[in-house]
């Protein structure tokens, strides 16, 4: 007997227990109707079954759509045996509402492995499902006809069709439910019945080798598309065929998917999930298995687009990095990053230069053989602005054979002119600054880290530091901060009469209790450098904060804590007024936070997981917080690609006020890879 044919008494037996077995009264039923679907590709109609979610006949909403392929030999109605899952998961709100579709495939006796045959009594199969009948299914049902609410699945020769589909067509399906998949590599064993029925024939041959690999997954793999990314749910049992032939060990369904998710992950735009369950090549996995990956996937669907990312793209051909933006009044903006190579027509010093540019008026670019990068950017009242960042060189010209890392911050006028540059540091260690605010007499704080001893002894690895800077570019003094552990401050702002300054401390910093790993932090100066207090921040996990704001009177930071996205406010007495916190299910972070007129404030940072919709790896996250931390509204925003997130893992995010709208400057993948910037202005 060939494998992964199914008898289908086993199939009528899962019917008959697996259709309508929910209590009355606790799952509100779906509808299983049968329908057809002319197809030019056939030159006959297909037939299909559908299931419609309970309340699809009474409303008017678009849904997206399911499409499950069965297995070899099998017929549409194998499927049905989840329509209980469907309707259990949808009633319990862990999936969204959605029509699934499941098709016929009598074709070269049930073995057509849904592709276009080209043997002599072969079919265009794959043409007439992803042509005609998506076609024909978006025409006769409410669906959603974008790619973002297209949802393939299969089992088996099915699993084959699936992945096959999703990565054909990733113009059509989002993400594929790849279960038991009849896929080999290079080629199918002798005993499979791939070989059989023509679905990979030429002409009289009933199986041709290099057709075969021509339409195999690492072929599609090799051609997968970033900008069309594809998610992929692979599951196996462990107890599945087992190979007589020792030499044909490595084609066992388990290794072969093993083989498959590991070639699946390490190609762009495809990310793959791999489970292995208890059983054999049969519904004692694809049940379960099925379960797990409409609840991993359907969250996912749809039924609307992302939302794209908008405003300018900003950049050079070579490495970028974002480096802050101000509000130059009305639109008019100024962005601040790093450059790799000339801007506007500038000198370019070398490796990374710094880029000040208020797009349609002025470019200022400044740096020396080293790297320079900027970490910030605020308006001055007279139009000017000022901005912070570290130097490899000698920048100021006051620090010849410089070549580790000093801070800086400068100042320029409204037409882009330096008019000072202040550089400290330790020698011969490093000193960053990552963080800016403006002082209300035209000066600035600043603060970061440093390697060495800024103020005072270094009390272990990094201490973070506050710097005050006059308004004529003077050091006028420095507080440094720090545990035995590496601490660094990533931002800081300025209230009435005090300074908070927030970051990661890698151990206790004075004052405080450790709560695990690295702890975000929070600290309160007098605007003369005399420390109020310190808080810790976070839970068990690493832990940081990487922005901060003054809002109503009160500070609020924002960062990441186990992993999601955290806000918190304090008063000025150190007490805790509130935490809030967004989690997707994936990595979350705040990055940035701005001060709204109402005490509220706006979070800017990131998300790899679906709080509206999702556009691609990593979005940018947007939650606007009341002043009492309650949740008021929640976007993303992005390309296919990355953004924010860096390849080191860390937040490459600014966000300013420009009066009642916010203005977001960031890192960005989506036109190239060594990463470009985006600035936009948004209500």
């Amino acid at each position: 007997m060939k494998r992964f044919l199914i008898p289908v008494l086993s199939v009528l037996v899962l019917l008959i227990g697996g259709v309508g077995t929910a209590e009355a009264g606790r799952t509100r039923p779906g509808t299983l109707v049968t329908g057809s679907a002319a197809s030019a590709a056939l030159g006959e109609d297909l037939q299909y079954t559908a299931y419609l979610p309970d309340g699809y006949e009474s409303g008017a909403d678009r849904y997206p759509v399911l499409y499950l392929l069965h297995g070899r030999g099998d017929s549409m109605t194998a499927w049905t045996t989840i329509k209980s899952t469907l309707d259990d998961l949808i009633q319990a709100k862990k999936i969204p509402p959605l029509i699934a579709i499941l098709p016929d495939a009598p074709w070269s006796d049930r073995g057509s492995w849904y592709v276009d045959s080209q043997y002599q009594s072969g079919k265009r199969v794959e043409t007439a499902l992803t042509g005609d009948l998506v076609k024909a299914v978006d025409a006769t049902y409410r669906t959603a006809p974008i790619r973002q609410a297209r949802l393939v699945g299969g089992y088996s020769m099915g699993g084959a069709g699936a992945l096959r589909f999703a990565l054909a067509h990733p113009d059509l399906f989002s993400a594929a439910i790849v279960l038991s998949p009849a896929v080999y590599t290079p080629l199918p064993p002798a005993d499979s019945s791939a070989r059989d029925y023509g679905a990979y024939g030429v002409g009289d041959k009933l199986f041709d080798d290099q057709r075969y690999q021509d339409l195999n997954y690492p072929a599609l793999l090799a051609e997968s598309d970033p900008d069309l990314p594809v998610q992929l749910f692979i599951a196996v049992g462990d107890d599945e065929w087992a190979n007589p032939d020792p030499a044909d060990a490595r084609h066992d369904l388990d290794f072969e998917s093993e083989a498959l998710y590991n070639a699946a992950r390490r190609a762009p735009g495809v990310s793959a999930q791999m489970r292995i369950l208890d059983g054999g090549h049969d519904w004692s996995v694809w049940a379960p298995a099925f379960a797990q990956a409409i609840q991993y996937l359907g969250p996912t669907l749809s039924t609307v687009p992302p939302q794209p990312l908008s405003g300018s793209l900003l950049g050079t051909a070579g490495i970028d990095w974002a480096g802050g933006i101000a509000s130059a009044g009305g639109d008019a903006y100024t962005v601040g990053f790093a450059a790799s190579a000339s801007v506007d027509g500038q000198a370019y010093h070398g490796k990374l230069d710094a880029v000040v540019t208020r797009p349609g008026s002025w470019t200022t670019q400044f740096g020396t053989a080293g790297d320079e990068r900027l970490y910030g950017v605020v308006a001055q009242a007279d139009g000017g602005v000022l901005v912070a960042g570290y130097t490899k060189g000698d920048l100021d010209g006051q620090h010849a054979g410089n070549a580790a890392d000093d801070a800086f911050v400068a100042s320029l006028d409204a037409s882009g002119t330096i008019r000072w540059i202040t550089q400290f540091g330790a020698a011969g260690v490093a000193d960053r600054a990552y963080g800016l605010a403006a002082s209300a007499d035209g000066g600035a704080y600043v603060t970061g880290y440093t390697k060495g001893a800024l103020d005072s002894t270094n009390a272990g690895d990094k201490d973070t530091f506050l710097a005050r800077v006059g308004p004529t570019g003077r050091l006028q003094w420095v507080r440094q901060l720090g545990g035995t552990g590496e601490d660094k401050a990533f931002a800081v702002t300025a209230g009435t009469s005090d300074v908070y300054v927030a970051g990661t401390a890698g151990s206790p910093l004075p004052g405080t209790t450790g709560l695990g790993g690295y702890d975000g932090f929070v600290a309160r100066y007098t605007d003369s450098g005399t420390l109020s207090w310190v808080k810790a921040v976070g839970g068990s996990a690493d832990d940081r904060l990487d922005g901060i704001t003054v809002s109503g009177g009160y500070a609020v930071a924002t960062g990441t804590a186990n992993g999601d996205l955290i806000a918190v406010s304090f008063s000025s007495n150190g007490s805790e007024r509130w935490t809030t916190t967004v989690d997707s299910g994936a990595a979350d972070g705040g990055v940035a936070v701005v001060a709204r007129s109402d005490g509220g404030v706006d979070v800017v940072g990131y998300t790899r997981g679906r709080v509206t919709v999702a556009a691609g790896g990593a979005d940018v996250l947007r939650v606007r917080l009341s002043a009492k931390g309650a949740v008021l509204a929640k976007s993303q925003f992005g390309s296919p690609r990355d953004e924010v997130v860096d390849a080191f893992a860390e937040p490459n995010l600014f966000a300013a006020a420009a009066g009642d709208r916010l203005l977001v400057s960031g890192l960005t993948y989506a036109s190239s890879p060594s990463g470009d910037l985006f600035a936009s202005l948004s209500p």
